[in-house]
């Protein structure tokens, strides 16, 4: 594994207490890749005060394993099993919720397949004081550095996939895009933006939530890695960036919500018919060179256009409403 990051001299106002903070993990049978997250968990110094499990109707042995490590966590671990899988969206809004109603200050999002440096959230309490809505770097099953598009181009509605992977002496960059694997947000941000989107089921989501919260605070990506990924996705390597292997459902939801994401542009005065049409075409044509190149395959269009055609549904929908405020 490479090189831990640098520490950097960053202003402090006031001292961030770990105590604060809850990580919120989102899980759907994935029993033992949740193993050792929990494992990692408990390795950390310092520790959150809550960690929250969102359990998406799994069924395998999640419930077991996750009260195994009750006793073992070496913090309060709350668990919630949802009746139905809702996705990640539908896991991430509950797990936010839960954390939020708990009376965190801090609320860190991950999914089932990584794992936290043990120093992580000492590396990301370290940013606390100047940033409210934080992303930390991860590195990839193989150890390597995993770069994520941090910049969304809002007209098109697409990541902008030459955003600049280095950092200078700042150590972080700001972002307008967020990921839910990974992101360290602060509660009154989410009082003011409400929870995560869960009609998005997958896809889109975590970028518009990253984006509301850049409206509201200057949202940067740290050079601080503190996550690994533990599971390998077949993807096409190119240099630097690289395009990940998908599925039928993401194709579905990659153009189904689009149509979701017009509305939240449009409630903020950032949509934009030509540029965001375009940047659906464009969306369209990088999922048939994954299917082409990664995938190795053909069929799996269909997918896309059923998106396509359920996305204009909700777009054209006048009564669709953006998720409200948590106060004020």
């Amino acid at each position: 594994m490479a090189a831990a990051s640098p520490a950097f001299d960053v202003p402090a106002t006031t001292s961030f207490d770990p105590a604060s903070a809850t990580i919120a993990i989102v899980t759907y049978n994935r029993s033992a890749l949740l193993s050792k997250l929990l494992d990692s968990i408990i390795a950390m110094d310092p520790k959150p005060g809550h960690v929250v499990i969102v359990d998406n109707a799994s069924g395998d042995d999640t419930t077991e394993v996750v009260e195994s490590y009750r006793e073992r966590l070496g913090t309060e671990l709350v668990y919630r099993r949802l009746e139905e899988n809702t996705g990640g969206s539908g896991g991430f809004s509950a797990g936010m919720q839960v954390a939020y109603e708990l009376g965190s200050e801090w609320i860190w999002l991950m999914d089932d397949d990584v794992e936290v440096i043990s120093d992580g959230l000492a590396r990301m309490g370290a940013w606390a004081p100047r940033f409210k809505s934080i992303q930390g770097r991860r590195y990839d099953y193989d150890g390597s550095e995993f770069y994520w598009q941090y910049r969304l181009s809002i007209p098109l509605g697409i990541p902008i996939p030459f955003a600049p992977a280095g950092f200078d002496g700042a150590g972080y960059r700001e972002m307008n895009s967020g990921c839910f694997e990974g992101m360290f947000i602060h509660r009154s941000i989410v009082a003011e933006i409400g929870l995560p989107d869960p009609r998005f089921f997958i896809y889109w989501d975590d970028s518009v939530y990253g984006w509301l919260a850049s409206l509201r605070t200057t949202a940067v990506i740290v050079n601080e890695f503190v996550l690994t990924r533990t599971r390998e996705i077949r993807q096409w390597d190119m240099g630097i960036r690289h395009l990940n292997a998908s599925s039928d459902a993401y194709r579905y939801y990659i153009m189904r919500n689009r149509g979701i994401m017009r509305h939240y542009f449009a409630e903020h005065g950032a949509y934009r018919p030509v540029r965001f049409a375009l940047g659906t075409a464009l969306t369209f044509v990088k999922e048939i060179i994954r299917l082409l190149i990664v995938e190795r395959k053909v069929r799996g269009t269909s997918n896309l256009f059923r998106g396509m055609r359920d996305g204009l549904a909700i777009a054209r929908d006048r009564s669709w409403a953006v998720m409200p405020p948590l106060e004020g």
